[in-house]
């Protein structure tokens, strides 16, 4: 395995209660995307208090919707950095086909919880390739990225410049089986190609390749999901 990074980072914030996770995505109307309404997405938030009091020294729990009632091409425009809006780079038109691995297990309800929460900044500079048995071998959970948008909704500081994240639990597999070679990440646009002068510090869905290793992103992961 490669060394891990010691540039100096920035500790993440502890995510906010799960009463006020649920008021931001009412906010953002993610619980009419996913077919929800308020009240039950306040609902689900109340009887996550317990989970969120427990996990409070472990940076809380991040309160997520199915991707399967809110996919990643129609999140990703809820991000705000600077006031610019979020954006899927435009040769990943397929972001919503790319599915959890199959030893990525979600919770079969429309919302769950992720706890442990973790950007992976000493995993920068290792490929997805050598960071997913990494994570198998510690019984932590690469997350989705759907999942990763959601946790920049509620933690914008969880995307700093230089420390941003992949979220290697979601791979697209081709026709053959085979797994396309493209894993999802989050980082912040630079503004130059073909995302636009106009989307600098735009926080932005792109893709790397899964055998090669990047000093600006960790591995996002979590420790287990679960319902309330």
């Amino acid at each position: 395995m490669p060394e891990t990074t010691s540039a100096p980072v920035t500790a993440v914030p502890a995510l906010p209660a799960p009463s006020a996770q649920a008021e931001r995505l009412i906010e953002l109307g993610v619980h009419r995307l996913a077919g929800l309404s308020a009240a039950e997405l306040r609902a689900f938030a109340a009887s996550a208090e317990t989970a969120a009091a427990e996990a409070a020294a472990d940076g809380g729990v991040l309160l997520a919707v199915h991707p399967d009632r809110a996919p990643a091409s129609a999140l990703a425009p809820l991000l705000r950095r600077d006031g610019k809006p979020g954006f899927v780079v435009s040769d990943m038109s397929d972001v919503d086909l790319f599915a959890p691995l199959d030893t990525v297990a979600l919770p079969d309800a429309p919302l769950y919880l992720l706890t442990g929460v973790d950007r992976g900044d000493r995993m920068a500079n290792w490929s997805p390739d050598e960071a997913l048995p990494a994570l198998t071998a510690e019984a932590r959970t690469p997350l989705l990225v759907s999942e990763g948008i959601h946790w920049v909704l509620q933690q914008p500081a969880a995307l700093e410049r230089n420390h941003c994240f992949m979220t290697i639990g979601s791979r697209l597999r081709k026709a053959n089986g085979a797994l396309d070679t493209r894993t999802p990440a989050l980082w912040i646009s630079n503004g130059t190609g073909r995302d636009g002068r106009e989307r600098r510090d735009a926080p932005k869905v792109g893709w790397c390749w899964a055998g090669n290793r990047h000093t600006w992103l960790g591995f996002a992961s979590a420790t287990d999901r679960r319902t309330a």
